[in-house]
């Protein structure tokens, strides 16, 4: 966040997680940010690239928490500026959400924090820096979370698939710039190379695996083609479908995510489609076979969730600016209903367990992923009939796009563009539920 956002936000306080003892018992996972090198290109085209990782990787190491079970991360700060860490689309106690100036303070240098919750919903979820998070992501500060169910689906790997991209210079370090005013206003600080993070495994056709496909990428949005497998969509941003879908070609907004369970059909290959043709991203080697599964793919077990009623009202939020976009009422380049940033007053009100629709309207040139804190939501379609169950929604362009929500869970909760140039200049605001 910005400083001026800390600023006026610590003023209306911030509320503290009840004591645990349960909590206070479970053995915490240490992640200790600090700065890194790591070699990101192959090393024919360049050298290591300066980063700012998680215990000296990244992405950062995958995290596995049990569903229902406390779980207590310590975050050590070894960077030379303030940093926090978010727990994306985990549903958790407020002051564990890793927003400073909104639930918690920065975590300053040489500091620590102890995060402590019970992750309710398993899935594929992560964790990333949400200070200064449009530099500090794209830096590297962000890894996997993966909460796993009672009875998990019977494969024969698990695998997490992370994406990401980088602007990188010709020696292979980071190119700066991070507050480009070109990038600011227009689509955001896209990199000029682009990879998959993925296990160092061998695979055998025939074998069933589990994909865990997350957008790490700051701006990023990826369409993705996927080949070497057969098989089916079995969740979105970490909730699970009733049934099994066609996956066709997935599109991930930055911090969307998307499972699949697929039969491995021959070497696998994750590409990103792009206007020059199939960009590849990286992918997994088939050595031997054995004999496929005739079973059909299965459905994971659903999450806990309670049902929205009829919404109570609707809240518009309409998101304007940027390069091409016309006048707004903003101090900044973007903004939602003509205001820039976090305020003192919050987008709204909301009594917990009360229903909202929120209309979200795209008046700009650019598409948005609207990312809710501490909730998830189902996207609307036209004729208002219940969609997909997420936490973060992209909203093309021109485009409008409805979703309802129940807000069950109380706090101050953070919902901004997840194009994290566009939030950091403007595209932000907060819901108190009470």
């Amino acid at each position: 966040m910005e400083r001026r956002d800390f600023l006026v936000l610590t003023a209306s306080g911030i509320v503290a997680l009840p004591y645990s003892a349960a909590l206070a018992a479970a053995e915490p996972v240490v992640l200790t940010a600090a700065a890194t090198l790591q070699q990101l290109l192959p090393t024919k085209y360049g050298g290591p690239t300066n980063l700012l990782g998680f215990n000296g990787s990244v992405p950062g190491p995958t995290l596995r928490a049990a569903q229902n079970t406390p779980f207590t991360v310590r975050l050590d700060n070894n960077l030379a500026q303030d940093t926090a860490v978010h727990w994306h689309g985990v549903r958790l106690a407020n002051a564990m959400d890793g927003v400073p100036g909104l639930t918690q303070s920065a975590v300053s240098p040489g500091d620590s924090f102890n995060y402590e919750f019970v992750p309710p919903d398993a899935g594929t979820y992560w964790y990333h820096s949400h200070f200064l998070s449009n530099e500090q992501v794209a830096r590297g500060l962000m890894g996997p979370l993966v909460v796993e169910e009672n009875t998990p689906p019977d494969v024969d790997h698990d695998i997490v698939a992370m994406f990401a991209d980088w602007r990188l210079q010709e020696d292979g370090t980071m190119a700066e710039g991070f507050g480009n005013m070109h990038d600011m206003a227009h689509a955001g600080r896209m990199g000029n190379f682009a990879r998959v993070f993925l296990p160092k495994i061998e695979l055998r056709t025939g074998q069933r695996i589990r994909l865990r496909l997350i957008n790490g990428a700051v701006d990023r949005v990826f369409p993705l083609i996927l080949k070497g497998l057969s098989g089916k969509i079995v969740a979105l941003d970490g909730m699970p479908f009733r049934e099994p879908r066609e996956w066709g070609m997935p599109v991930l907004a930055p911090a969307q995510r998307v499972d699949i369970i697929a039969d491995v059909t021959g070497p696998v290959e994750l590409e990103m489609d792009h206007r020059q043709g199939a960009y590849p991203l990286g992918g997994l080697e088939v050595s031997g076979s054995v004999a496929p599964r005739q079973s059909p793919i299965p459905t994971l077990p659903p999450n806990k969730v309670s049902t929205p009623g009829d919404p109570a009202r609707t809240l518009r939020l309409v998101m304007r600016g940027g390069a091409m976009g016309g006048q707004h009422g903003g101090d900044d380049i973007w903004s939602f209903n003509d205001v820039s940033g976090m305020t003192d007053a919050p987008l709204a009100e909301v009594t917990r367990g009360e229903t909202l629709r929120i209309q979200m309207v795209n008046d700009t040139s650019f598409p948005h992923g609207i990312h809710l804190h501490g909730h998830h939501f189902y996207e609307l379609a036209a004729d208002g009939t219940r969609g997909d169950f997420r936490d973060t929604t992209l909203v093309d362009p021109g485009t409008s796009r409805d979703i309802l929500c129940l807000f069950d869970n109380p706090g101050k909760w953070m919902m901004h563009c997840h194009m994290l140039s566009h939030q950091a200049r403007g595209m932000k605001t907060w819901v108190q539920v009470s």
